[in-house]
């Protein structure tokens, strides 16, 4: 996949993730494009090691699509869990 194509999966990975978790007012389309392409660096490694696939990523695949949601999902997870602000007593 060429840089135009994963620009373009990124983007609209990062956007679907952004909107099952409820990010998406936050993000514009810049970050949408960064959380999709490490989403799906992270799914597609995860995918990897679970199937011992080494090549986990065709674009018309929709086993590449849920990976890469699930990937970016627990990336704005992370991202969340840790920007949480924390009450001091």
């Amino acid at each position: 996949m060429g840089v135009i194509g994963w620009l373009l999966f990124g983007g609209l990975v990062g956007w679907l993730a952004s909107k099952l978790m409820g990010t998406d007012a936050q993000q514009g389309i810049f970050l949408n494009i960064v959380v999709g392409i490490i989403g799906a660096v992270i799914g597609g490694f995860l995918w990897g090691v679970i199937s011992n696939n080494p090549e986990p990523y065709h674009f018309w695949d929709i086993g590449s699509w849920l990976t890469a949601i699930i990937g970016a999902s627990v990336l704005l997870w992370l991202v969340s869990f840790f920007n949480t602000p924390r009450r001091v007593a």
